[in-house]
């Protein structure tokens, strides 16, 4: 893979060519910075920016006056190779809170090793319908120890009104939802993105999480698409290394709360 030639296709389609992830939601271009605007229970946030020295403290001001008018929180997703050098200090100097680094990581579908099951004694299960989100929800507040309010309210949203941008699925032990994931799949493009993948901490290294990844993989050769992205967690960089995923640059999400 041409890490900088991909590099730069995911910044055109993905970051500065960005689509609505959902039902009502929107883009915005202002100046050289591109946002989503949700509403509270969905993402707020910058997707890409083309700043330098000159314009940086100022595009970040604006975005804030923005989100502070209509009261939501919102996320500058800083990547590694942003400009200026030092966005990630304006932020924190502005009043932005970082959580942890992940990495971007992409593969060719082509190579990726799809022919993984899961592990005896679990089946995976499609999420079509409100049940199934349930399901998943409550696999992500086991794994992750977080709220999953908005994820539940996303995911029935896009299952009910844009049905062919997500895939959803749960991996089952009996009838006990032991791990989920989602793949969002971005039209016109030729990127796929992998989210959500979580295992209860029972079952985490018996080739779940591996098996969800071939899973996914799969549904996107089936739709067309070359390439898929996951922003990387420390846990999951080295399953993915071994599936063929390859590390292109960082990501640091940076949050503000009104």
């Amino acid at each position: 893979m041409d890490h900088t030639a991909v590099l730069a296709l995911y910044d055109r389609d993905m970051r500065e060519g960005a689509q609505p992830d959902g039902p009502g939601t929107r883009i915005e271009r202002v100046g050289r910075v591109v946002r989503q605007v949700a509403s509270a229970q969905g993402w707020n946030g910058v997707v890409w920016s083309d700043l330098d020295e000159a314009s940086a403290d100022a595009a970040i001001a604006e975005q804030i006056a923005h989100y502070s008018g209509i009261g939501n929180e919102f996320e500058w997703k800083l990547y590694g190779h942003d400009l200026p050098v030092d966005l990630g200090k304006r932020l924190r100097a502005a009043g932005f809170t970082p959580e942890p680094e992940e990495t971007l990581m992409i593969a060719e579908v082509a190579d990726l090793t799809l022919d993984v099951d899961p592990p005896e004694g679990v089946r995976l299960l499609p999420v079509t319908e409100r049940a199934g989100v349930d399901l998943v929800a409550d696999v992500h507040e086991k794994a992750f120890g977080t709220d999953s309010s908005r994820l539940r309210h996303q995911l029935l949203a896009r299952l009910t009104d844009d049905p062919d941008t997500v895939v959803a699925v749960v991996a089952l032990a009996g009838d006990t939802p032991v791990s989920a994931a989602r793949m969002e799949l971005v039209p016109g493009t030729r990127f796929a993105g992998l989210w959500g993948g979580g295992t209860v901490e029972a079952w985490r290294g018996r080739g779940i999480y591996r098996a969800l990844v071939a899973h996914r993989a799969r549904a996107a050769v089936s739709r067309g698409y070359r390439y898929l992205q996951v922003d990387a967690s420390g846990q999951s960089r080295p399953i993915l290394e071994r599936l063929g995923f390859q590390p292109l640059t960082t990501t640091t999400p940076y949050t503000y709360v009104p």
